[in-house]
């Protein structure tokens, strides 16, 4: 099999009374995963662990067949802008810049080329198009929740995390951006992981762990 994400005896500890233990995850490139579970069980650490954010206690974490548990943080970070495309439950973005800007930002820091056309694109895949100039605070909750999963795949990651990335977004934009990002994907053999809680999603994916 050729995966690009497997993880292998995982444990982290906030306090000694705040430990989690996580199942041994593998995800081949071009498929998707998607991990369900109720508030407080872990989704949101195990995604900042594989996305090296955190370090865990225990285990390891392979990505492309690279061992990140053990990559010094300089390294990491410049691996993570490439490799890794992370949307966040809450949106983060820079109050002083456009949407556009916010967007254009990450290829930069990365020393990555983008085409305008294919952000262009993008945009209107996620149905922001009209917001691509406007400041982050003229934009609503869903509408930033679609730009985040627009910076987080610009840059063609080989492994795309989403914490809750439809938990703001009604039925209908629900459905487009779990397409996009499936497709993303598909189209890039990208490995696609989703934590969340959000039930609407059970019958889109066939790979489920429920923690």
């Amino acid at each position: 099999m050729n995966y690009s994400l497997v993880t292998k005896g995982l444990t982290f500890s906030y306090t000694d009374t705040v430990k989690f233990q996580f199942p041994d995850i593998t995800c081949e490139k071009g498929k998707h995963l998607l991990v369900m579970g109720s508030s407080g069980c872990g989704k949101t650490t195990l995604l900042h662990l594989l996305a090296g954010l955190l370090k865990p206690e225990s285990g390891n974490i392979s990505v492309n067949g690279l061992d990140i548990t053990s990559m010094p943080e300089s390294l990491m970070d410049k691996y993570r802008g490439t490799e890794i495309g992370f949307v966040f439950q809450k949106p983060h973005f820079i109050q002083a810049l456009t949407a556009i800007e916010n967007l254009y930002l990450v290829p930069y820091l990365n020393h990555v080329k983008q085409k305008d056309e294919d952000i262009d694109s993008l945009l209107t895949k996620l149905n922001i198009e009209d917001k691509r100039n406007a400041r982050i605070n003229e934009m609503s909750q869903g509408e930033l929740q679609r730009l985040s999963i627009a910076r987080a795949i610009i840059n063609n990651p080989s492994v795309i995390l989403a914490d809750e990335p439809t938990s703001s977004l009604d039925d209908a934009n629900c459905e487009e951006v779990l397409q996009l990002l499936k497709l993303q994907a598909d189209t890039t053999e990208a490995s696609l992981i989703i934590v969340t809680h959000d039930k609407r999603l059970l019958t889109h994916f066939q790979n489920i762990i429920t923690l």
